[in-house]
């Protein structure tokens, strides 16, 4: 079984127009909510074996935050520049490539690309919220599989979700 977990980053800030967007910060409720999701994480005693995101600063933060809370070294975390500004395709050869060592995964990054993703894997899901955490576990040995057969089981958690 391979276990997937595409995460949207928490709500950035754009109230500095100066900043690259790569560079933009999470605001309040980004601080809020991400820490929010990874006690809803640890809750239900998840531990990544792997945790990947993009490089963009509110990306990152996210992945920093919610590690922090399924006790995942904060230096464990890759930092993947093939997680932005890219195609849901892309996502999709990254997820493809990694190591089958890995049962659980956690890509953290950006919508339109997350969204399309999951929609692919689950035509139940056609929006993810800012620090929405969409589960998908796959009956399969290799992660070469993932996106050519449907997901065995599928849950979406965000933070405005009761």
């Amino acid at each position: 079984m391979k276990t997937l977990f595409l995460i949207r980053h928490a709500k950035s800030s754009r109230d500095n127009t100066a900043l690259a967007d790569k560079d933009r910060p999470l605001n309040d409720r980004g601080k809020r909510e991400a820490p929010k999701m990874g006690k809803r994480l640890a809750k239900r005693r998840v531990k990544p074996d792997l945790i990947l995101s993009s490089p963009a600063a509110r990306a990152l933060t996210t992945a920093e935050i919610i590690a922090k809370k399924l006790e995942y070294k904060r230096k464990k975390i890759v930092v993947d520049d093939r997680l932005y500004a890219v195609e849901a395709d892309d996502l999709l050869d990254v997820i493809r490539k990694l190591d089958d060592a890995a049962e659980r995964v956690m890509l953290i990054g950006h919508n339109p690309e997350l969204t399309e993703l999951a929609h692919r894997f689950s035509g139940k899901i056609i929006h993810l919220p800012t620090c929405a955490v969409a589960e998908f576990t796959f009956d399969t040995k290799s992660w070469s599989r993932i996106g050519k057969e449907k997901p065995a089981k599928v849950a979406l958690d965000y933070p405005k979700q009761s």
